[in-house]
């Protein structure tokens, strides 16, 4: 079920990245944890500035592609910290938005109105 409409669905990634990016200096990550976690707050924002507007860069059609990857890479990530780190708690953090990004991204509808 794709509910959501790709202005939204750029909304919330357009808030989601800067939390994403000062969480690991309120929560007091690691710094390959924080590391981490800035580059995947960094290439939300990315994604998310490329969402609206005729000017572009990432198609609309390869738009879900990338939050895939991103989340893959959240996750990927968030698990290998974990294992060489021991941060767990930076394990969870990563791995919760991946998924979160994974349950945004299934539930955008990536289409277009013809006048944009």
């Amino acid at each position: 079920m794709r509910g959501i409409p790709l202005s939204v669905h750029g909304a919330v990634e357009m808030f989601a990245a800067p939390a994403i990016m000062a969480a690991p200096f309120l929560l007091g990550f690691g710094p390959a944890a924080t590391i981490a976690a800035v580059l995947v707050g960094v290439a939300l924002l990315g994604l998310a500035l490329q969402t609206e507007g005729p000017a572009r860069a990432v198609p609309v059609a390869a738009h879900a592609g990338f939050d895939y990857a991103l989340a893959l890479a959240a996750l990927v990530s968030g698990v290998g910290i974990g294992m060489v780190t021991g941060e767990w708690y930076a394990t969870v953090f990563l791995v919760g938005v991946g998924v979160a990004q994974v349950a945004l991204t299934a539930s955008t509808r990536f289409s277009v109105p013809r006048s944009a």
